[in-house]
């Protein structure tokens, strides 16, 4: 892998972690542009760099989630994130193996299929009907938690986005765009920390081999990934996810075209 596909797949990496425009799709523009397969466990370790993004942008409010656990011993909105975050880590750790062999998960035409149906939910979402709103994540019942957490179980399709669905499913559960953004950020922190402790365990050789590499594609993914959560928890303040929807249908429209000409 050249120096400039690294650069390339650590900025692909940070910015499609966050905004919901599904990284898989991304990729394989990328794969196409350089006319190879991508580097599983190197898209794996990058996601240090996303993971590094994360903390650093919500530092003030981890500590705030902390300190309301240790101090004040108010534990609802740690556990509405470990509730939101048990299934899609439950079925990772189950159904990894069977995910990364499985040529269904690997197929570009299921990315455009799921790229066109979220993006096509993404337009429509302010239309839909939606559980009564609710101030903040913190007030997120232990069943909402769950129907979020469930909801980001369908991010193990290509094309879905992790963030995308679950922003979705959080405004479908009563919070604001800019709410269900940040909810869906916090719960992302454990679930790449557990990615990424797995395959330091499982692929700490790979990590030695490949290091000069990934400290660059990490440097990257984490440039990427701050400019990205920062730019999406500002527009959403203001704005919907449709601009998102537009461009993923946008996005399946080339792939298409892709698939077509070869």
């Amino acid at each position: 892998m050249s120096i400039l596909e690294t650069i390339i797949l650590g900025i692909v990496q940070g910015l499609t972690e966050f905004i919901p425009v599904s990284s898989s799709g991304h990729l394989v523009l990328v794969q196409n542009l350089f006319g190879s397969g991508s580097d599983h466990l190197f898209l794996e370790f990058i996601n240090l760099g996303t993971l590094l993004a994360l903390v650093i942008y919500f530092r003030k409010r981890i500590t705030s989630i902390i300190r309301d656990v240790v101090v004040h011993r108010n534990y609802r909105l740690a556990r509405n994130i470990i509730i939101t975050t048990l299934p899609i880590g439950l079925v990772g750790f189950l159904a990894a193996d069977f995910i990364s062999t499985t040529s269904f998960f690997a197929s570009s035409v299921v990315v455009i299929a799921s790229l066109s149906a979220i993006g096509i939910v993404m337009i429509l979402l302010e239309k839909l009907p939606k559980a009564s709103s609710i101030t903040g994540s913190e007030k997120l019942s232990a069943s909402r938690s769950l129907s979020i957490g469930l909801a980001q179980i369908l991010a193990f399709i290509p094309g879905i986005s992790r963030s995308g669905i679950a922003i979705i499913a959080g405004r479908l559960n009563g919070l604001k765009p800019a709410a269900a953004a940040e909810y869906s950020f916090l719960v992302s922190i454990p679930i790449i920390l557990g990615v990424v402790v797995k395959i330091f365990i499982k692929d700490i050789d790979y990590f030695s081999a490949q290091l000069p590499l990934l400290i660059i594609g990490n440097v990257f993914a984490f440039l990427a990934g701050l400019l990205a959560v920062g730019f999406l928890m500002r527009f959403l303040a203001n704005h919907s996810l449709s601009i998102f929807g537009w461009y993923r249908l946008g996005l399946a429209t080339v792939l298409t075209a892709i698939l077509l000409i070869r």
